[in-house]
């Protein structure tokens, strides 16, 4: 059961990680195009969570399994 959750867990870290790189990219994109330094300033963050949300172990039993 507990691999089980485990997938899960994986699956959503990687699913809200790659939000944060789309909304990042956009960001970025944005930056190029219509605001500069806004588009630049909000796209770290974004990148930053998105590092986040894939590294960390939200259950600390996958920590020990995975």
């Amino acid at each position: 059961m507990a691999n089980f959750n485990c997938f899960f867990q994986s699956l959503s870290k990687i699913a809200i990680g790659l939000i944060f790189i789309l909304f990042g990219m956009g960001a970025v994109i944005s930056g190029f195009t219509v605001l500069p330094l806004f588009g630049f300033l909000l796209a770290v963050p974004l990148f930053y969570l998105a590092w986040y949300f894939i590294r960390v172990n939200l259950n600390r039993q996958c920590e020990i399994e995975g």
